[in-house]
């Protein structure tokens, strides 16, 4: 059976799309992950439990940077998709060593079109019908936002830190693979998401597992940034969609229709924490979490404002976000309160990294 190439699938994002794959789609899936800090195999183990999932999900570690790997996968899978989301993400890590973004976002996009575009041209007229390249892209491309107005489709890049500028340059050679070889590719940038399996350098992690452990919350500057918040959930349902029914060679830009500030973030976080801790039979070591919120010097080049305009994806695909700011939080903060384990062995640096051909 034909399969489905999920670069970065034991992150964040790839983890949660795996599993909604494996439940809603009929076809195989295979995930290649170099399994860097924030790569986690520990996220996709339950895989490994249902006999029908096992059946159906591979994971090979490797590099998107690696031409032979990369080759290799799509030739002995029958790859008829690719979802790319391997990426390096955190913005404060691109600000103290910018060398290893330009290395996986650039050059890692670089090698991993490169492949397919060979792979493609070899494939049969009807299986390049059903090839697709979807990159997954992020908001920051665009810069950031004064008081109103939104990013569409169209804004002008204009990046401000070396992850932004790494991720814009990917998003060039995806559109160029497209108008200069034909590569079926589609791209989506989308807003700041939230859910399940997110690595604890993150804002909405980190406070959360801060609260619990009575530590510091630190906020940037004067906590009023915004961001446009989507539940992870929504957000593979529409990469999903955009897959099935977007256009070769277009973009589109997927967000929640939920701005708000950082500090909003936090203290929503903080009074999550303070209710549901107690049904899980956790004490938390200061209350209110509240008390523990301490401002802290502004990164630089911190972006006042991101905002997604999704009308297009909407009008065009008919996808929307189904979670509310509310609900997705609630559900989040009560993952991350029921999965204690996992987090303990996120941050004590417990989560496996041995090289695996399936698990």
């Amino acid at each position: 059976m034909a399969s489905i190439l999920v670069t970065g699938g034991a992150g964040f994002i790839g983890a949660n799309f795996v599993y909604q794959w494996l439940r809603e789609e009929t076809s195989n899936v295979v995930v290649l992950d170099r399994l860097t800090y924030a790569g986690n195999l520990d996220s996709l183990e339950p895989l490994t439990q249902n006999e029908e999932t096992a059946r159906r999900f591979v994971f090979v570690q490797g590099d998107i940077a690696d031409p032979e790997c990369v080759a290799d996968i799509l030739r002995k899978y029958d790859i008829e998709k690719v979802v790319h989301f391997a990426a390096e993400s955190h913005v404060d890590r691109s600000i103290d060593g910018p060398a290893v973004f330009v290395q996986t976002n650039v050059l890692g996009t670089f090698v991993l079109l490169e492949e397919c575009r060979k792979y493609y041209r070899e494939l049969s007229e009807e299986k390049q019908a059903e090839f697709r390249f979807l990159h997954v892209s992020t908001d920051e491309v665009f810069g950031s936002l004064g008081p109103t107005g939104k990013f569409c489709e169209t804004t002008p890049y204009d990046p401000r830190s070396p992850y932004s500028a790494s991720k814009a340059s990917s998003d060039f050679f995806v559109n160029a693979y497209f108008h200069t070889y034909g590569l079926p590719v589609v791209t989506t940038n989308c807003s700041n998401n939230y859910g399940p399996f997110q690595f604890p350098e993150k804002l909405i992690p980190l406070m959360i597992l801060n609260c619990l452990e009575g530590k510091p919350l630190p906020v940037y500057g004067d906590g009023l940034n915004v961001r446009d918040w989507l539940y992870v959930e929504d957000h593979c349902t529409a990469i999903r969609t955009v897959l099935r029914d977007g256009k070769c060679g277009e973009s589109y830009n997927l967000g929640g229709n939920c701005e708000t500030t950082n500090i909003h973030i936090v203290k929503t976080i903080c009074a999550l924490v303070d209710r549901l801790a107690p049904e899980y039979g956790i004490q938390v070591p200061q209350s209110p979490c509240e008390s523990l919120i301490t401002y802290v010097q502004d990164r630089p080049g911190h972006d006042r404002r991101y905002a997604m305009d999704i009308s297009k994806v909407e009008a065009e695909l008919g996808w929307s976000p189904s979670m509310t700011f509310e609900e997705g939080m609630e559900k989040t903060v009560r993952w991350y309160l029921e999965n204690r384990e996992w987090c303990d062995a996120i941050t004590q640096g417990r989560y496996q990294r041995q090289r695996l051909g399936r698990i």
